[in-house]
């Protein structure tokens, strides 16, 4: 066999173990058949001998590790339970992944723990997408449920099962919460919640701790949801199968009771409750027995709370909730009930008159207590046509009152899903189609099973017969479908078990014959089996256990179960006595009464029989057993009426550890739900299909010949012949080739081979040219080293010739010394002779020119004093031209030097903070300057004393000296005395002079420190001034951004607001119309005027209520300029925007009792008193505003003046205590500002109680609600006149009526040019009223004409400019605006709601505007950038190994037309910024809108990339970054870049960036974290395990990169949010930046007559 040659050298192969069930072993030889060992190497290093006996008994092969973590399993190559258990393991611990596809079946491994993949992001990302192209999960299932019910409207079915504790229950609740949202969305009705609701409700009465789950379903559920022709939820309905009601009385250790009981004991202090007389759950018997009373991390008080909530959701009314409570108390008094045993042999049971607990059931259920504890403990008999009364002994009654409290519980378990289904009924009409949801229960063997669990693996048996043929029939249909020569497979039916246990005298006939016997038993009715099923006819699934009479072995599909015959005849009789019956009927409460009413009219699949003591008049009661049988059976032609979709839940442990495998359960599972089962079905066929494009594209190098992609499946069928040898291994079909199991790994293998030699050929060739370069490399080496060696020994023989040279250059010249010195000696022989003779002629010559020397030296100094005199003069005039030059330059200097002067008294102006301080500085510099000058003045003051005491010396010295001339007789003495006190004089005055210099140095140095201390000064206050500045600005831009971002979460609220009372006035239009049209067609009716739905008249008044829903005001805030932003703001609380406080009495009531407002019946709210209260409120909202913004302007006239006290506030002695104070100032005015806003908080609280004062106390505001004197008529030129009975038409051809063309064609705002024109003229005449009121029809006008082209962008965008210019135009004509301005002219009547009115709708129109192109760009964004091949044949190469195959029966997604591209998407985009451009809308009002759109683009194709692995690869990364790219370059060829379009990309560009990179080394880690800023560390780690290897030469990202990459992300500020996939429902609030029009006149508008208006005269 080919599959034989797969056992080579290096292959892995999978053995048998007894801990880990498999592990994976390597072979270390090749295996040859007739070998009787394997010789294997195991993952842990052993070495092993594995037993062969035959080729049937090798180990199953291993699959390619390009498929290990594959999503479907039936993409395996080799499709075994290994494999399959191989391949979970890996996606549930490595790649977190707990949704793993099996062909039709959805496996998914309960992780205990909370996931982030089920948010309503998550929702919209698998909505409307295919469940091939997403990864495996609930959501997928249900789309697909969702898609094929709406395409092929045929009912489906989601049939979710596994065992207790696998999370069965959370995944329905998943899948309908699924349908709610996505069914839900169209309508938006109430159906959807109700549908979530019924989830608490049964979860509290049918759930239950178990050992194996915390909140186990303790019955099995089918809801059909039902669906109208559009897709949305109209109704539901829900079936239940087999309350497991022993539970009510009995718990086994560990595990509780129904959660119900538990919520009513934990609420039992709350006041409505006391009269319940509850206790803690350890005080009741019915609570206590498993000793479990509390579930960790639960609360049951609050799950009452919600159960009670969900209860008002669906319309049980609050009395009937308690009337429900008060039964269920009563069950757990019931069970406190204390039976006696009396009598000589304790043989009859009493109940003592005085027990408490039956007391309070008596009570609480209305009924007879001493009836009721007689018939406890007596029984009814008829004997010969007579009735008996005949006591019960202790454990009779005990069983009685069981039973009883059982039937009480089933009872209310029924009236409950009945009251749930009627809530749930369609009320629109009939359900078109429905999608069933079934969470039933899972294969159940436990050591003890008993009655319920052979009822439900009864259930699991008929269940898997079905998948069986169902997964059999959907493989044929496939073969069919491709045209294939098939023969029948072969599949295990369970149709022998079941017949075992449902056919003619099956274990349920005659369990219901044993039933019906009046002394039947337990153990007789297993005789009954052994004979049966043993004895007379042998079955193969039925046994008998060694040990035991009382048991009996059923061999199930899943498992051998052995069953303990106690107790199946009384749980399958679930008999309660008639009496006890007849006690409940007469009971008091309305609620029991009926639950017990009705007994003998049940339906057929009610649960419980009634024992009746007329034996004789007895008829067949229907059993427990009978019952199931037939719902069983109904279930099973609903599933086999509808589309099945399969999800499996596995329970990974049984400790509830998060993300801890254990393969022993998870196999036992897997072999029990029929996951392995589907495996076996597909591997019998042909389970590896590949079209043939695909086929072509991977295996083409195994293909010979001219190979061409339009010859695909030609090429395809002449190679496998060759590639294939035995014909059975494969089949060819229309579009795909189909392949036994392990065919794709023979194909891989000799594709690898085929590489391998081709990679051999290519080594041969490289390393030849490789030997090629290094010869070459050699070669010249070789001959560069024999150059050098050469070259050296030239040098070295040059040498040689030198020395030799050298040598005879020497001799010669020796040689010729010798001769020279002879030469010499005669020749200074001759010479000698020569000198005497010539001295003497010389001699005489010299004479002569002495004479000659004497005259030429006379003519020398003469020509020299010549020469100086002619040096002097030119130096002279050099002298002069460098004065004049040094003079200019000096000028300059000096002019310099003043420019200097004045730029320091311009820093001195511009830093008069610093003035002071300089001023001090400056002083205490004049100061010392004073002072050294007076120390100058005293020391030339000494000086001039020092000299003059000098000269007077002196002049004394002389005069001695001369006298001593004329006389020198005087005797010595005297001269020696004279010339002492000379001596000391000279010395002191040195000494005096020397102290002088010392002082004047001293102070030449202390000037010095003092001028560098005073440019230390400067500087360290200009650092400081800078420093003061800097923190200033600082805590003002915090504070300013802190009150923009408030702003712009209220502006978001806001519009969010109007987004939500647009919709809601859309359904309420809807509503009127369909209730219109369906009094239409119950007759002719005659419709009254006030429901007309034609628009309001010009002529009828307009109120401000019907123009906005809410009523906003203006207030101040810290952002720059606020009359070039338009405020979008809200006052009110948000409970008071939803609704208008004035809108009904109710409503008024409401908000009076929350404001606290004491109400007066004697008032009463009409409409003129509520219109006088509306203008009280706005005199009051003016008044405030005026407030808020004085104490805005109040506020920055103290920053201003902050500012300046800090500027001041730094000197040189106290700069550190300085800087502490102004910072407290400066936290003292942040705290005034905290104030400031709090206190705008609650004067917007105060608005809604200022209302209701005005309304009752009108008069206290007459003065200022009063409108002024109306000023005269303006004369204003250049307006437009529209008589009074024009104005319909004006508004009709102008507005409603006008034609798209028409409209298209005209000049941008021309309408509300017109229409303003035509208001102010009629302001401008006197008449406010009807101004006022052609306004308000105008503005009701564009908001019909919004409404009219909800889908027109075109048109949207035409009225959105000329909303917006009218709105400017009366704001720029408002009197708060024309204050500033000398030339407009204010409008007369106030605008102001109506402005307020026009800002909403601008908003609702820029809202519409995005609608439009997000419908339109919803379904081609993930095509056109995720799926688009821009770059043609880069993935052609990079088929994946195995493809994963479509859900049989789901047909693909038929596409009509091309597939959407990006030149679709810059489509659409071009077309809303053609429509923005030629309406001539603000550049930045484009930008915001570009803003959003790219947001969702982005939002949407990052979000489908997260959930699809085909998409994570090299090369549709790089597919992606250049359609990217291509938008990117698209915004910015259009400017648009501005407004953070192209920014919002950046989550998109670093996740493909991602799947370029390299993710190998810790460097790479590094790199990875420093440029993905943009993404969180969840979506960095989901893209890294997504990745998927485009080709051979690509690797899968190894699980130690990506643990390193996620400790290199701990380090990492966590600034990104923490949810997986972005939130595709964000909106960015819109800004509409005020700008004054120019001013308008009519002579600058150019009408057309098209529009008809030729009635208008200008004015």
């Amino acid at each position: 066999m080919a599959t034989l040659e797969l056992y080579s050298k290096g292959a892995n192969v999978w053995v048998p173990d007894p801990d880990a069930v498999w592990v994976s072993a390597q072979l270390l030889q090749d295996y040859r058949p007739g070998e009787k060992h394997l010789l294997l190497q195991l993952s842990n290093g052993n070495e092993v001998r594995y037993p062969v006996g035959s080729p049937s008994d090798l180990p199953p092969l291993g699959n390619p590790d390009i498929l290990e973590g594959e999503n479907d399993l039936t993409a395996l190559s080799f499709l075994h339970e290994p494999a399959v258990l191989h391949n979970l393991r890996v996606r549930f611990l490595d790649y977190s992944s707990i949704y793993t596809y099996c062909g039709i079946v959805l496996v998914a491994i309960n992780p205990y723990d909370q996931l982030p993949i089920y948010g309503e992001e998550v929702i919209d990302a698998y909505s409307g997408q295919d469940m091939a192209d997403m990864e495996p999960h609930i959501f997928s299932v249900a789309e697909e449920a969702y898609r094929t019910m709406i395409r092929e409207e045929k009912n489906q079915s989601i049939i979710i099962s596994g065992e207790s504790g696998s999370g069965k229950t959370v995944s329905a609740k998943f899948t309908m919460r699924y349908f709610a949202v996505v069914g839900g969305a169209a309508q938006q009705t109430s159906v959807e919640e109700r549908v979530l609701a019924s989830n608490p409700i049964m979860e509290s009465i049918g759930n239950a701790k178990t050992t194996r789950n915390d909140n186990s379903s303790r019955f099995g559920k089918y809801i059909e949801i039902g669906f109208g022709r559009k897709g949305d939820i109209i109704g539901a309905n829900m079936r239940t199968y087999l309350l497991e009601k022993s539970r009510v009385v009995f718990q086994a250790s560990t595990e509780r009771n129904y959660h119900i009981f538990y919520q009513l004991c934990a609420s039992r202090e709350l006041p409505e409750m006391r009269s319940l007389k509850l206790d803690a759950p350890e005080n009741f018997r019915y609570t206590n027995q498993g000793g479990e009373m509390q579930i960790p991390g639960t609360d049951d008080l609050s799950d009452l709370e919600r159960t009670r909530n969900a209860f008002t959701i669906l319309g049980v009314q609050p009395d009937q909730q308690m009337e429900l409570f008060r039964i269920l108390s009563a069950v757990l008094h019931l069970g406190n009930v204390n039976i006696q045993a009396s009598g000589r042999s304790a043989d009859r049971g009493y109940i003592d008159a005085e027990d408490r607990s039956l007391a309070v059931f008596s009570k609480l259920l209305g009924v007879e207590g001493s009836q009721l504890a007689h018939w406890l403990c007596h029984r009814r008999l008829a004997v010969g046509g007579e009735m008996l009364v005949k006591p019960m002994t202790g454990q009779q009654a005990v069983e009685a009152r069981d039973a009883l409290a059982k039937h009480i519980y089933g009872q209310l378990f029924a009236w409950t899903v009945q009251r749930l289904n009627s809530a749930l009924r369609a009320q629109q009409g009939r359900t078109k189609s429905f999608v069933g949801v079934l969470d039933i229960y899972g294969f159940e063997t436990f050591e003890r099973n008993s009655f319920e669990q052979f009822c439900i693996n009864y259930a699991n048996e008929k269940l898997q017969q079905q998948f069986n043929r169902h997964v059999f029939h959907l493989e044929q249909e496939e073969y069919i479908r491709e045209e294939l020569a098939w023969s029948r497979i072969e599949f295990s039916d369970n149709q022998q078990c079941i017949d075992l246990i449902e056919g003619q005298l099956g274990m349920f006939d005659l369990l219901d014959e044993e039933c019906r016997m009046p002394k039947g038993s337990d153990e007789s009715w297993v005789r009954k089996l052994y004979d049966q099923h043993l004895s007379s006819k042998p079955h193969p699934h039925f046994r008998k256990p060694r040990m035991s009479n009382s048991a009996f072995i059923v061999l199930h599909f899943a498992d051998t179960v052995q069953y303990e015959c106690d107790g199946f005849l009384d749980k399958n009789r679930d008999t309660v006595f008639e009496e006890l019956i007849n006690i409940l009927k007469a009971s008091q409460s309305e609620l029991v009464a009926e639950l017990f009413q009705q007994q003998r009219n049940v339906s057929p699949v009610a649960n419980g029989s009634i024992r009746s003591g007329k034996r004789a008049a007895r008829e067949h009661k229907l059993t427990v057993g009978f019952q199931f049988r037939q719902s069983l059976q109904m279930l099973m032609e609903t599933l086999n009426s509808t589309t099945p979709h399969y999800v499996r839940c596995i329970k990974p442990n049984d400790l509830k550890e998060p993300f801890l495998f254990d393969p022993k359960r998870t196999v036992q599972q897997l072999r029990a739900c029929g996951v392995l089962e589907t495996i076996r079905i597909s591997a019998a066929g042909y389970p590896s299909r590949w079209t043939y494009e695909e086929f072509f594209s991977r295996y083409r190098i195994l293909l010979r010949g001219p190979q061409s992609q339009d010859q695909a499946q030609a090429a395809c069928r002449r190679a496998l012949p060759q590639l294939i040898p035995d014909p059975d291994q494969y089949c060819f079909g229309k579009t795909k080739v189909f392949f036994r199991a392990g065919q794709v790994a023979l194909l891989e293998r000799l594709r690898a081979e085929r590489l391998r030699v081709a990679a051999v050929i290519i080594q041969s060739q490289v390393r030849g040219w490789l030997a090629r370069i290094r010869y070459t490399r050699i070669h010249w080496a070789t001959l560069t080293i024999q150059r050098y060696s050469r070259g050296a020994l030239a040098r070295r023989l040059a040498l040689i010739l030198r020395y030799t040279r050298a040598a005879l250059v020497i001799q010669k010249t020796y040689r010729m010394m010798v001769v020279r010195q002879l030469f010499l000696m005669i020749r200074q022989a001759t010479v000698t002779i020569q000198a005497f003779t010539r001295g003497m002629l010389e001699r005489r010559r010299y004479r002569l020119l002495v004479a000659e020397r004497a005259a030429v030296l006379l003519q020398a100094t003469v020509r020299g004093w010549l020469a100086r005199q002619a040096y002097r003069r030119v130096r002279a005039a050099v002298v002069f031209m460098q004065c004049c030059i040094r003079r200019k330059a000096a000028r300059r200097q000096l002019l310099k030097l003043k420019s200097e002067a004045r730029s320091v008294e311009r820093y001195r102006e511009l830093n008069k903070g610093m003035e002071v301080k300089l001023m001090q500085l400056q002083l205490k510099a004049d100061q010392e300057a004073r002072e050294s000058a007076a120390l100058r003045e005293t020391l030339m003051a000494e000086r001039e004393a020092s000299s003059a005491e000098l000269a007077a010396l002196r002049a004394t010295i002389q005069k001695l000296e001369s006298q001593l001339q004329e006389k020198p007789q005087p005797g010595p003495v005297i001269s020696e005395k004279e010339a002492e006190e000379r001596r000391r004089a000279e010395e002191k005055a040195a000494q005096e002079i020397l102290q002088l210099k010392e002082e004047l140095q001293a102070l030449q140095k202390e000037k010095e420190s003092f001028c560098k201390e005073r440019d230390d000064l400067s500087a360290s206050l200009l650092e400081q001034e800078e420093k003061q500045e800097e923190c200033v600005h600082q805590a003002v831009s915090q504070v300013t951004s802190a009150l923009r971002a408030e702003v712009d979460e209220e502006r978001r609220k806001y519009q969010g607001l109007l987004r939500e009372f647009t919709r809601l006035e859309q359904r309420y239009d809807n509503l009127r119309e369909m209730s219109l049209l369906t009094e239409r067609t119950k007759g002719h009716r005659r419709t009254d005027s006030t429901q007309s739905l034609e628009p309001l008249s010009p002529t009828t008044p307009l109120s401000p209520q019907s123009l906005t829903p809410l009523s906003v005001s203006p207030f101040p805030s810290a952002v720059p300029s606020p009359e070039e932003v338009r405020r979008i703001s809200v006052t009110s609380p948000s409970a008071e925007r939803r609704v208008s406080v004035w809108s009904s009495e109710a409503s008024m009531e409401q908000l009076m009792e929350k404001m606290d407002v004491a109400k007066d019946p004697a008032v009463k709210m009409k409409g003129e008193d509520l219109a006088h209260a509306y203008d009280a409120v706005r005199v009051a909202n003016k008044f405030l505003e005026s407030q808020l913004r004085n104490q805005c302007s109040q506020w920055e006239k103290e920053l201003e003046t902050l500012r300046s006290q800090l500027a001041q506030a730094v000197s040189v002695s106290s700069s550190a205590a300085q800087r502490q104070d102004v910072q407290e100032l400066l936290e003292a005015r942040e705290r005034e500002c905290v104030r400031l806003r709090r206190e705008l908080k609650e004067l917007r609280n105060t608005v809604s109680l200022r209302r209701l004062l005005t309304q009752v106390f009108p008069s206290a505001l007459a003065t200022e609600t009063s409108s002024p004197a109306q000023s005269k008529p303006s004369a204003v030129t250049g307006l437009l006149e529209c008589r009074k009975r024009d104005e319909t038409k004006l508004i009709k051809n102008l507005v409603t009526d006008i034609r798209v063309d028409s409209a298209l064609s005209l000049a941008p705002g021309l309408p509300a040019s017109v229409l303003f024109l035509c208001v102010r003229q009629a302001d401008c005449s006197g008449d406010q009223a009807r101004a006022r009121s052609l306004c308000s029809a105008a503005v009701t006008a564009m908001k019909a004409a919004l409404k009219k082209h909800v889908s027109d962008i075109d048109m949207t965008a035409l009225w959105l400019k000329n909303i917006c210019l009218f709105h400017d135009l009366l704001t720029q004509h408002s009197p708060k605006q024309t204050l500033d301005s000398d030339t407009l002219v204010p409008l007369s009547a106030d605008m102001s709601d109506l402005i307020r009115t026009l800002s909403d709708l601008s908003i609702q129109a820029y809202q519409q505007l995005l609608s439009i192109t997000e419908t339109r760009l919803q379904n081609i964004i993930v095509p056109a950038l995720l799926e688009s091949e821009t770059i043609q044949g880069l993935s052609g190469s990079a088929v994946k190994l195995a493809v994963s195959r479509k859900r049989a029966g789901s047909d693909p997604r038929t596409v009509g037309g091309e597939a959407p591209t990006m030149a679709s998407v810059l489509r659409e985009l071009g077309a809303l910024h053609t429509a923005l451009t030629q309406q001539a809308l603000p550049k930045t009002l484009m930008e915001q809108a570009f803003h959003q759109l790219t947001y969702l683009i982005c939002a949407s194709a990052f979000n489908s990339l997260l959930l699809r692995k085909d998409m994570c690869s090299w090369s549709r990364g790089l597919q992606i970054r250049y359609n990217v790219s291509v938008l990117e370059e698209w915004l910015r060829g259009r400017g648009l870049q501005a407004g953070g379009a192209v920014a919002t990309l950046e989550p998109l560009i670093q996740a493909v960036q991602l799947l370029q990179v390299g993710k190998k080394t810790e460097a790479d880690a590094q790199g990875i974290v420093r440029t993905c800023s943009a993404l969180s560390s969840q979506q960095i780690v989901k893209i890294l395990t997504l990745y998927t290897p485009h080709s051979d030469l690509d690797e899968r990202v190894t699980l130690n990169f990506i643990r390193s990459v996620q400790g290199v992300l701990k380090g990492r500020s966590n600034s990104q949010p923490s949810q997986l996939l972005m939130d595709v429902r964000r909106v960015f609030p819109v800004i509409f930046l005020y700008s004054p029009p120019p001013v308008l006149s009519a002579e600058q508008l150019v009408i057309p007559d098209s529009l008809k208006i030729s009635f208008l005269r200008k004015a």
